[in-house]
């Protein structure tokens, strides 16, 4: 937020519009320097695109950030230590999230400032690059303002009269100036299936599909205190002694517990209408699925996570990188599938170190593609290579390999190696290198047609809420609801499956928090399969605002409750 990005990368988008990283950015240019024209347009939307890559995951700020925190995310402990166990000032990625959130902002108000002054650009093309500013600007907000609470409103960039020390607006002022800035946007952008949309930028679909998650989080968030959800969930692994097995410790995991936990406050949002936002929820919700804003559908689950599959309209703001790159980088394939030895080798040399615990693994029917085919089965880490060790998953799969006469060896521990590994970052241009292509889907259409389950659920239309869930269901070979339960028992089916499709793609601390329920659910697990710690306390419902920023804006003098 101290730093105002003057010098934007250029470059990614000079000669066409393909894609905003159809070319490797390769010089610093100046505002005065970037010309009146539709490349100059690119080359300040590009600038702004550059920040997830080179800064939000290039120092991996992101995704750990957003995903670690939660009940189902599991991983070594030395892994996991301060983000994953709780100890949020020591982790450097929450300083970085307030920082890169910041620099996005900062950036984007330059970029529309300098766009909206143009004379020799037609006035569609303007509008659309404006849209996707704000969109982003939208966006940062939306991450700030769910992990800090209430933070500063940056509205101008210094060069126009803007201040470095901006006081705190309140959780309800923030909403109203995200939705106003995508409600802007969707106007203003192209749609989804219109030719002159690029592929990889986010297009009128996009801002509809965000705002509609925009209005449910607020919703879900005003609900009264009270308010059950069931979660299934509970302790990772234990530890049983056995004297009929040589006095040996033997490792079991805990049963699932049906939770029934009750919603508490959520600070910020009580003066809210949660009817009325889970109005407007499912009417930009159901917006997207009649196709105001483009055709979007959801992709086969077959190809949903292949390489040539980014660009679908599934995929409404889909960050993509680029093979080999040190910069435009997420490295999601290394820390989620890994690094192999070669294209097809099953031996994993470096990363697989994120994964789903086997309560979540448990929650799904066993013929559901997100586990027969979205989780891996049989890998080997590379000290297994000297003795023809494999890991398998999960445990039940032991029948399987029992009793194979092929030289083998195959394995199960209750520890950080045996994960339910997500497949979703596995295909890459290069399997064996660090710096690949993954790409991370921050807002899918699967998600959108969730939040209209939702929405319509609260609103009592609970066989519409079972129709759209259901068709979210039949994509994986999930057993369809024959009949819509009450409203308590869909809230909590919706929640779930919300977990189920989502994993891994940066959503389940928040859905835990805007229900009020974040506290209970990560205390009922409280170990987990790794040894992490997951005990937490009303401190953690916030993440605390850096140090740094508190030393240097003088209109910020006290911290988030808890932290110091």
């Amino acid at each position: 937020m101290k730093k105002t990005i003057l010098i934007l990368i250029a470059a990614a988008l000079l000669a066409s519009c393909d894609n905003w990283l159809a070319e490797k950015p390769e010089s610093f240019i100046g505002p005065d320097q970037i010309e009146d024209s539709e490349s100059g347009v690119d080359v300040w939307v590009s600038g702004v695109y550059a920040n997830y890559l080179d800064d939000m995951f290039r120092w991996a700020w992101f995704p750990f950030v957003l995903e670690l925190d939660c009940d189902y995310i599991s991983g070594p402990e030395w892994f996991l230590g301060t983000m994953g166990a709780g100890n949020f000032q020591a982790a450097e990625m929450v300083p970085g999230m307030w920082k890169s959130c910041y620099n996005l902002i900062v950036d984007a108000n330059l970029a529309e400032r300098q766009i909206a002054k143009m004379q020799n650009v037609p006035d569609d093309y303007k509008n659309n690059a404006i849209g996707e500013l704000e969109f982003h600007r939208a966006f940062a907000y939306f991450l700030l303002v769910r992990a800090f609470g209430p933070v500063p409103y940056i509205a101008k960039d210094v060069l126009d009269g803007g201040t470095y020390s901006n006081p705190r607006d309140s959780v309800a002022v923030v909403y109203d100036h995200i939705i106003e800035l995508l409600e802007d946007a969707a106007g203003k952008m192209h749609k989804s299936n219109d030719p002159r949309r690029s592929p990889g930028h986010v297009n009128a679909a996009s801002a509809a599909g965000l705002l509609a998650k925009v209005y449910a989080t607020m919703a879900s968030a005003a609900m009264p205190e009270g308010t059950p959800v069931t979660v299934r969930t509970g302790n990772g692994v234990s530890a049983v002694y056995q004297t009929e097995e040589f006095g040996q410790t033997v490792y079991k995991y805990s049963p699932l517990m049906t939770n029934i936990f009750y919603k508490e406050k959520v600070a910020g949002y009580e003066q809210m209408d949660p009817a009325a936002l889970y109005s407007k929820a499912s009417e930009w919700a159901k917006k997207v699925i009649d196709g105001d804003y483009g055709t979007v559908e959801l992709s086969a689950y077959d190809d949903l996570w292949k390489a040539g599959n980014r660009d679908a309209s599934e995929f409404l703001f889909n960050v993509q990188s680029l093979s080999g790159e040190m910069v435009f980088r997420t490295q999601c394939h290394v820390y989620y599938s890994g690094v192999f030895s070669s294209a097809t080798s099953l031996k994993v040399t470096n990363g697989q170190w994120l994964g789903n615990t086997y309560n979540w693994y448990r929650l799904f029917d066993d013929g559901d593609y997100r586990i027969t085919k979205g989780v891996r089965h049989l890998w080997q880490q590379a000290f297994q290579a000297d003795y023809n060790g494999y890991y398998y998953y999960p445990e039940s799969d032991k029948g399987k390999y029992a009793g194979l006469s092929d030289g083998n060896t195959y394995q199960y521990t209750h520890n950080s190696y045996t994960l339910a590994f997500t497949m979703k970052y596995d295909d890459v241009t290069d399997r064996t290198a660090e710096n690949s292509d993954s790409a991370y889907p921050f807002l899918r259409y699967a998600d959108v047609i969730l939040i209209y389950a939702e929405a319509e659920n609260e609103l009592g239309h609970s066989d519409e809420a079972m129709y759209y869930l259901n068709e979210v269901r039949k994509r994986s070979n999930a057993v369809q609801m024959a009949t819509a339960p009450g409203k308590d028992a869909m809230r909590s089916a919706i929640i779930e499956e919300r977990a189920k499709e989502l994993a891994c793609e940066s959503d389940r601390r928040w859905d835990l928090l805007r229900w009020g329920i974040y506290v209970d659910a990560m205390n009922a697990v409280t170990l987990d399969d790794s040894g992490v710690n997951k005990k937490r306390d009303s401190k953690h419902l916030l993440f605390p605002i850096p140090q740094e920023e508190l030393n240097s804006n003088t209109m910020i003098n006290e911290n988030n409750p808890g932290w110091n």
